[in-house]
């Protein structure tokens, strides 16, 4: 069933219709009338061609109602839509300011750190090269025979840890002197004292080589037959005591006692 308005457009068709076919005259409309009969005219047409359709078609008529709500609607629904967007622009945008500023703040820090360490590494270059401009002192020169007493008081007194480097010193400066074979000499004792064996016997070898007639020289052959021993060279050893017997036979008690022990260690024969 139509409603109100549809009916009413129809009862205007058939009146209009009427009126046409009675050809019965009437005045003419002024300006505002002739607009509201305009409209109601197209409101007609609108719903005849609805009718018509609902006819043709065998579906039920619906008169859809006005979309200005719908439309507000949907605009608000959209308008809301863009103002949640733009919000969530907005605080990335103010995360994104907030890093920024805290990146610039910690580029800062580290220039000035940079900095700091610049003018650091500046003073340290100056000095070093102030200190390798600067003349360097005078070593202070100590004469060859001092230096000697003092690297044998050092072993004299036990201290081979302080007589070994003084005896290098002085060997590899004054070793072909007439010191030199003493000084090795005392250098072996002091490789002795910390089991450097095979050095040991160098040092003595170098001390013994001319085969001196000194108060040192038949310990420095005892001393050499020890370190042989304790390299595990009996035979050696025992060639040198027999060299100790030939060369020294008038060294000292203890010396000659030493040497006996030695030849025993060694297990020489009689």
């Amino acid at each position: 069933m139509l409603r109100t308005p549809l009916a009413l457009a129809l009862s205007l068709v058939l009146i209009t219709s009427g009126q046409a076919g009675a050809q019965t005259p009437i005045d003419p409309l002024d300006t505002r009338d002739a607009k509201r009969l305009d409209k109601m005219e197209q409101v007609v047409r609108e719903l005849r061609a609805i009718v018509f359709q609902g006819r043709d078609s065998g579906k039920p008529v619906v008169v859809q109602p006005a979309e200005t709500d719908y439309s507000i609607q949907e605009l608000s629904r959209r308008l809301s839509d863009q103002e949640q967007t733009l919000i969530r622009m907005t605080g990335q945008v103010e995360t994104a300011t907030h890093d920024l500023a805290q990146a610039r703040k910690e580029l800062e820090a580290q220039r000035v750190a940079n900095r700091a360490l610049a003018d650091r590494l500046q003073v340290l270059e100056q000095a070093a090269a102030a200190a390798a401009a600067a003349p360097t002192p005078a070593a202070e020169v100590v004469p060859p025979s001092e230096a000697f007493n003092q690297a044998r008081q050092l072993a004299l007194g036990g201290d081979y840890a302080s007589a070994e480097p003084a005896l290098q010193d002085y060997i590899s400066r004054y070793g072909d002197g007439p010191k030199g074979p003493e000084a090795r000499y005392w250098l072996g004792k002091a490789l002795a004292a910390r089991a450097a064996n095979p050095e040991a016997a160098t040092a003595f070898i170098g001390a013994i080589r001319e085969w001196p007639q000194v108060s040192w020289a038949p310990d420095a052959v005892v001393e050499l037959s020890r370190a042989l021993v304790r390299m595990r060279k009996p035979a050696d050893a025992c060639q040198t005591l027999d060299e100790f017997a030939r060369r020294y036979p008038k060294a000292a008690p203890a010396v000659q006692a030493r040497a006996s022990a030695t030849r025993v260690l060694a297990k020489c024969p009689a």
